[in-house]
């Protein structure tokens, strides 16, 4: 028994099911003036009949040929019904979505034609099936065979025609979570797809699409990575165009939910995904300032991840735009409370700096192998003590340790930002209370460093306490070194430190203003401050001197001359007198040889300066200061002779009257004699370590 397919005839039936195109083109046509009848005269019972025939018997059957008469009839049924077809949308759409999957090429290409045809015609009531639609259009994107693409592309364009023209009608919400599942996709047809239809529905200007920006933004940047230059295009163009809206509407968006995963791709391998991440940091700080407070550590590690990239061309924009966000997202930390007690109330307001874990950032960055992440992260660490000194206080002991290490650095410019930091902590005009405390132990590590690393001593001893005796008071320092060098029970190191500390004393013009006191000792305040070197001082015989030639001790120089008749003088001892007669023919010893031209002459300085020319054999230096008392007019010499008594009787007695000369030749003579047990001590203690090697050996 055949089936009825009513009100079909029967010729109209096989076209439909015939394998050749014009024959079922032949029986569309007969459809559609059949619908055009039947809703002349509204005959609803029959047009749906004519669907179910059409939807479920033809576009449902297993026949290729029959299905595709069915979809070639349902698009000419839905011509035919024309503004009506809103009534039959339902039945007329969801067999066609059917087809879209099937295995035959040629039927999910009559599917599309179909959906195209009905689309045109219903216009905005297909909007009913957008999800569905859309689904179907993301699969014929990847389509491999080219026709069903073309098909498809067409059918694409129109949806995006219709939404776009009935926007008000389009469900935004229900769209977002397909939008969201697709966006992950690796066929590079399917971004594309995916991408066109965010730029069109970004462009329509009732659709608030940057709304939900924070559940589609992980996946543009991910497609952003895509290697085909054409994918990259458009998606950088769509996220420019994101960040245009941020700015004018930033209200509408939950930024919050935005920033970690902008930051997160800020450490993305793909670099020009990388400069776009970076690139949104800054403008996420430029557009809500103060309320990115508290993604400052995740944003910092970020950029100074960012910033020690290295310098090759395709990276230096990553590092020019880091630079960016870190000087940016400094200058917000200007506007934190500094006040502990007002951190909970801002806190609750959503613009809190948390700053442990800034702090735990910057602990681990300091430690990396970077030279420009320690100097960012110095600067941080400095403006933080500037801006926020009493929040600071709670993280010194985590911070102090550190940045004692860092001054063993093999670079300059990071020992001098750390020695900037660390001036800022001992300073006495910290706001600590216990500024002293870090002082003392900022001393003591740097003599224990020195000590332990004779090298660091050697390279970079000078430049560190000339850095910071430029940064301090030059006199504390220098006070506080002595204290504790005096106590020293490492002789050969404290004889080597005191001499470094000589050589800076009388070179460097850091030390200006303390070479100015010690040689006006008539102050009380200056003859301390000599006092208090001296004593560490003796440890280095030739500083000693050096330190009395420049307070003008001049009586106390010969004294101490006449001790290294009985000293051991070694080939450094010599080298050390050298270099002081050199430094005594330098712009810092004038006023010395200026008062060689005194009347009466000092006879204890002529004598000091003969003793040196006694100690020394008849080397260079010799003889530049033999040349050099030759200078000393005759006539002096025999006015010195003619009233050598009183003379000397009145700048003894002078000495003598300001300082205790034999409690200081006392303590010279006994430290000294601690030096010699020293040398004797590790000569005895070598030659047993290499009795002992022999024993072994044999």
């Amino acid at each position: 028994m055949e089936r009825d397919y009513a009100p079909l005839s029967a010729a109209c039936v096989r076209a439909l099911n015939d394998k050749l195109y014009d024959k079922r083109k032949a029986a569309a046509l007969e459809i559609e003036k059949m619908v055009k009848e039947f809703a002349a005269v509204n005959n609803s019972m029959q047009i749906r009949r004519l669907l179910k025939v059409l939807g479920h018997d033809f576009a449902m059957s297993k026949n290729p040929n029959t299905k595709k008469g069915g979809l070639i009839g349902l698009a000419a049924l839905a011509v035919g019904l024309g503004k009506d077809t809103v009534n039959y949308i339902d039945d007329l759409i969801i067999p066609i979505l059917v087809n879209f999957n099937d295995s035959d090429l040629k039927v999910r290409y009559y599917a599309s034609e179909s959906l195209y045809n009905v689309s045109k015609v219903a216009r905005s009531a297909v909007l009913k099936h957008f999800a569905e639609i859309f689904k179907s259009l993301s699969k014929l994107a990847t389509d491999p065979d080219q026709n069903v693409k073309n098909a498809s592309e067409l059918l694409d364009r129109l949806m995006k025609d219709i939404v776009t023209d009935n926007s008000s009608e389009f469900d935004l919400i229900n769209f977002i979570p397909l939008l969201r599942e697709r966006i992950y996709t690796d066929n590079t047809f399917a971004k594309q797809f995916i991408i066109s239809w965010i730029t069109i529905l970004d462009d329509v200007p009732s659709i608030d699409l940057v709304a939900y920006l924070p559940e589609i933004l992980d996946g543009l940047f991910k497609m952003l990575s895509d290697p085909t230059f054409e994918i990259k295009k458009m998606c950088d163009a769509v996220l420019k165009k994101f960040l245009g809206d941020l700015h004018q509407n930033p209200e509408k968006v939950k930024y919050t939910d935005m920033i970690n995963t902008v930051v997160i791709y800020s450490y993305y391998t793909d670099e020009f995904v990388q400069y776009t991440a970076m690139c949104w940091i800054k403008e996420f700080i430029d557009i809500y300032g103060s309320k990115i407070l508290p993604f400052t550590s995740s944003i910092l590690k970020a950029s100074l991840a960012s910033n020690s990239n290295q310098d090759n061309e395709s990276q230096i924009r990553i590092k020019q735009t880091a630079k960016l966000v870190n000087s940016t997202l400094l200058e917000l930390i200007n506007s934190v409370d500094d006040n502990i007690h007002n951190t909970e109330e801002v806190k609750q307001e959503g613009e809190n700096l948390d700053l442990t874990s800034v702090i735990t950032v910057l602990i681990k960055e300091l430690g990396g192998p970077t030279i420009e992440t320690k100097i960012t992260v110095l600067k941080w660490i400095y403006h933080l003590f500037i801006h926020l000194p009493n929040r600071m206080l709670v993280h010194m002991e985590s911070i102090f340790p550190l940045l004692l290490t860092t001054l063993s650095y093999p670079n300059e410019e990071v020992v001098q930002n750390d020695l900037k930091v660390i001036a800022k902590i001992i300073s006495p005009s910290a706001t600590q209370t216990n500024n002293k405390q870090y002082f003392d132990k900022f001393i003591l590590s740097l003599l224990k460093q020195f000590c332990c690393d004779r090298t660091l001593l050697k390279d970079r001893g000078q430049f560190i306490i000339r850095q910071i005796c430029g940064l301090l008071n030059s006199n504390d320092i220098y006070r506080s070194l002595s204290t504790f060098l005096l106590d020293e029970e490492n002789m050969k190191f404290a004889s080597v430190m005191i001499g470094t500390l000589n050589t800076i004393l009388l070179t460097s013009p850091e030390l200006y203003d303390l070479r100015t006191q010690l040689r006006d000792i008539e102050k009380q305040e200056n003859r301390e401050i000599f006092l208090c070197l001296f004593r560490p001082w003796c440890h280095n015989p030739v500083a000693a001197v050096a330190l009395c030639l420049l307070t003008q001790n001049y009586f106390l120089v010969c004294k101490l001359l006449q001790t290294f008749a009985s000293m051991d003088v070694t080939i450094d001892l010599l080298i050390e007198i050298d270099k002081l007669i050199q430094l005594l023919e330098s712009p810092i010893f004038i006023y010395l040889r200026m008062e060689l031209l005194d009347e009466p002459v000092n006879h204890y300085l002529i004598q000091a300066l003969y003793g040196l020319l006694m100690i020394m054999p008849q080397s260079d230096a010799f003889h530049l200061l033999r040349h050099r008392l030759k200078c000393v007019p005759h006539l002096r010499i025999g006015l010195e002779k003619s009233g050598s008594v009183k003379v000397e009787k009145d700048l003894k007695d002078g000495v003598e009257g300001v300082f205790d000369t034999n409690s200081m030749l006392n303590h010279f003579t006994l430290l000294q004699e601690k030096h010699r047990n020293y040398r004797k001590n590790a000569d005895s203690s070598s030659q047993l370590d290499k009795t002992i090697a022999k024993i072994d050996i044999q």
